[in-house]
């Protein structure tokens, strides 16, 4: 797998190569609503009602709870923690 040299990405991301994942802020609930959630769910096949993982070539992770509140940030680690798991496999 060859690996993108640029550590930066674009200021509005339109399209990704075979190889790449978008990874956006998302709710427990899967609610894809606004913002690079919306993006992801339109553009990058991230799934209503999924408000963890991966779906599509999109990586939703969670930073609010189903009730839109601010997730701990323990529980937050815990994700991330998650996230660079499926990374590397």
């Amino acid at each position: 797998m060859e690996k993108s040299e640029s550590k930066i990405t674009p200021e509005n991301i339109t399209e990704l190569q075979d190889n790449q994942i978008f990874v956006f802020g998302s709710n427990l609930s899967g609610n894809h609503a606004g913002g690079a959630a919306k993006l992801a769910s339109e553009k990058f096949g991230a799934e209503t009602g999924i408000g963890e993982g991966l779906t599509g070539q999109s990586y939703a992770l969670p930073t609010l709870d189903e009730k839109l509140q601010q997730r701990e940030i323990d529980d937050i680690k815990t994700s991330v923690d998650l996230l660079l798991e499926v990374a590397k496999s």
